[in-house]
């Protein structure tokens, strides 16, 4: 099987905003009646589409016993894409759709409009504000903290571009925008685009990884106003196409490497240069290259085994795999990106090739017990977001 990536892409000038009218859209009512088993949180979990007719966010409700449901279905305000050559990621990339919890909004790509989606998220209903200008070519990914936004253009020769937060509008921030300097098309080869882009634990630094392109992470100091530097620190990860990361609560970067279906741990040292903590450690499996952390464990989702894995990391950043393999459930077909929930108690693999959200409980020992499945949702949905 293919491995699946995504790419970057230039942006040139101060991105130009075109604001929409508030497009709420009625919450569906939860399947479960009052003091029934698995009765609605409030909380949500939400999916994208990336429909090149139209893009589109789902909103599935989060039940007390860790299962979703659908609840409703609203437009982006832009169109969906996919990468050159992929398979069951068509962005290949992590993050292409982020919640904000501070601010309670939920930001969203439009790879095939090059633009980026503002919706309000709070309580039940999710409804469409603004549609902006990335600046680029096939946003592909988002970085929050605090007001700041970043995103990731995937395409040509890739670039990042910066927002602050105001109400629930964005605001691009005046010559923020920085080039990749990468060679890709638009849209960009899955392999070659990059894979991610986010804010370092304080804030300080923006990290973007190229994956093949040119096999780094690229790190960005950020400052006071939320301009980053001229050009990023370039840090070589060899031939292993760093794809996405996390970090642990000891601010140790964690990169999952398509190439080797590795986890590699960093220390983030001044000037943005990075740090080996220890050797690659692979999961024997395919395609690994999306992570994110759940109840203190690290889990992979592995494209082209159909597959999650599970590691922890030390307090001195050494990985190791959960179990005798690190495998620790099957999914539907082509898993990608996930999402935890709010409490760290459930994780929800989103399964591109099968259109389907897979639950999972997480258990103590890291283990992962299957709950069940949302399916129906279209294959080459993209992106997932807790609150």
């Amino acid at each position: 099987m293919k491995l699946l990536v995504h790419g970057a892409a230039l942006a040139t000038g101060v991105a130009t905003a075109v604001v929409l009218g508030p497009a709420t859209i009625a919450a569906a009512q939860a399947p479960f009646g009052p003091g029934q088993p698995g009765q609605g949180l409030g909380h949500a979990v939400f999916v994208q589409t990336d429909n090149p007719a139209g893009n589109q966010v789902i909103v599935l409700s989060e039940h007390n016993d860790g299962r979703l449901s659908e609840r409703e279905v609203v437009p982006t305000g832009g169109l969906g894409a996919q990468a050159s050559g992929s398979a069951v990621d068509h962005l290949a990339s992590q993050g292409s759709l982020v919640f904000d919890p501070s601010h309670r909004l939920l930001f969203a790509v439009n790879a095939g409009s090059g633009t980026l989606s503002v919706l309000s998220a709070d309580g039940r209903d999710v409804s469409l504000q603004q549609v902006l200008s990335t600046g680029g070519e096939f946003p592909d990914s988002i970085a929050v903290y605090g007001n700041l936004v970043y995103v990731l253009n995937a395409g040509g020769t890739g670039s990042v571009t910066g927002y602050q937060v105001l109400g629930e509008q964005l605001v691009p921030i005046p010559g923020s925008s920085r080039s990749l300097g990468l060679d890709n098309t638009n849209p960009p080869n899955f392999l070659e685009s990059p894979g991610e882009v986010g804010f370092s634990p304080d804030g300080s630094e923006l990290l973007v990884t190229t994956k093949s392109s040119t096999n780094a992470v690229d790190v960005f100091s950020v400052g006071p106003g939320g301009q980053l530097s001229a050009s990023p620190v370039v840090n070589s990860d060899a031939s292993n196409v760093p794809f996405s990361f996390a970090f642990t609560p000891n601010e140790q970067l964690v990169l999952a490497e398509a190439g080797p279906s590795a986890l590699h741990t960093f220390s983030l040292g001044a000037g943005g240069t990075l740090n080996s903590l220890s050797p690659s450690v692979g999961d024997g499996q395919t395609a690994l290259c999306w992570v994110t952390p759940a109840g203190g464990f690290y889990y992979v989702a592995n494209a082209g085994s159909n597959n999650l894995s599970a590691y922890s990391v030390a307090a001195n950043g050494t990985p190791s795999l959960v179990g005798p393999t690190g495998v620790v459930a099957s999914t539907d077909a082509g898993p990608i990106d996930m999402a935890a929930s709010a409490n760290g108690n459930y994780l929800y693999a989103e399964a591109g090739g099968a259109g389907a959200v897979d639950e999972f409980q997480v258990n103590s020992d890291g283990s992962l017990s299957p709950l069940g499945s949302v399916a129906g949702l279209g294959a080459g949905i993209e992106g997932i977001a807790a609150d």
